[in-house]
């Protein structure tokens, strides 16, 4: 299931269940304003759920990439480059890549 419409649906509910509890107070009528307050806290669990137990995106290996990317760090490496920056290199890139890496 797409997210969005949970999204949708969630934030007319909080717009609407701010605008029912102020209504409620200016009323003098506790139990709107805590009707709306129940309903909005509801669609605000619906929402950490509906994020929570979304599948995350899986990562594929593709063997003929990292194939090519090795026959490339060994033609570098023979041109003279150090292996190991080499490799520290390329394992920081993938960490960008994930999103991991933290700020220096």
């Amino acid at each position: 299931m797409k997210l969005s419409p949970v999204r949708a649906v969630s934030i007319t509910v909080f717009v609407l269940g701010i605008a029912g509890m102020i209504v409620g107070s200016i009323a003098d009528n506790n139990g709107t304003a805590i009707a709306f307050g129940i309903a909005t806290a509801l669609a605000a669990i619906c929402l950490i759920v509906a994020t929570a137990s979304q599948n995350p995106p899986r990562l594929t290996f593709d063997e003929s990439t990292a194939q090519r990317m090795e026959s490339t760090i060994q033609d570098l490496v023979s041109e003279g480059a150090d292996e190991q920056e080499l490799r520290d290199l390329v394992r920081q890139s993938v960490e960008l890549g994930r999103g991991a890496v933290e700020p220096r």
